[in-house]
């Protein structure tokens, strides 16, 4: 199986996952509350990811490829990972959302905003081994190789994106 066959195989089955557990306590309950039950799991597009990572400043702080700034772990795709766990991904972001908030407002002068769908793209991007191959610097505008930080900040925790 190609890495994109396996990575789409991992998605559905993330989507398969997420909507079984959703639909455990939705018929537990019975039909009264389904109406105003709704999940919402927004189609990852890892090409997208790679337009947010650099367009929201992620790159700044974050390397895919080696290209990308040192103050954050790199975000390098794992070929072998069998799948994509969007809520894994945002758990682990979670972690060190005090961090990241701390050097965006440092670095870039204001805190990154990322909505659900976009938080996915990159996700998506963080995981797909193919589109970040694609990856290099000639993808940054000038402006944001300017911010790039080139040295990794000792007071981090550099595994919080690998717990």
């Amino acid at each position: 199986m190609t890495p994109a066959a396996r990575w789409t195989a991992g998605l559905l089955l993330t989507l398969l996952a997420a909507l079984a557990l959703w639909a455990l306590p939705s018929a537990a309950r019975g039909a009264q509350d389904q109406e105003s039950q709704k999940l919402v799991i927004p189609l990852a597009d890892a090409q997208e990811g790679l337009r947010l990572f650099v367009g929201k400043g992620c790159v700044v702080c974050h390397a895919v490829n080696g290209v990308g700034g040192k103050a954050a772990p790199a975000l390098d795709a794992d070929p072998e990972a069998p799948y994509l766990d969007m809520l894994d991904f945002t758990a682990r972001m979670w972690r060190g959302a005090p961090t990241m908030i701390v050097l965006q407002e440092m670095e870039m002068g204001y805190q990154i905003e990322l909505a659900g769908d976009e938080l996915a793209h990159i996700a998506a991007f963080a995981s797909n081994p193919e589109v970040q191959s694609q990856f290099s610097e000639d993808d940054i505008p000038e402006v944001i190789r300017d911010w790039m930080v080139d040295e990794v900040y000792q007071e981090l925790d550099p595994d919080y994106m690998a717990r």
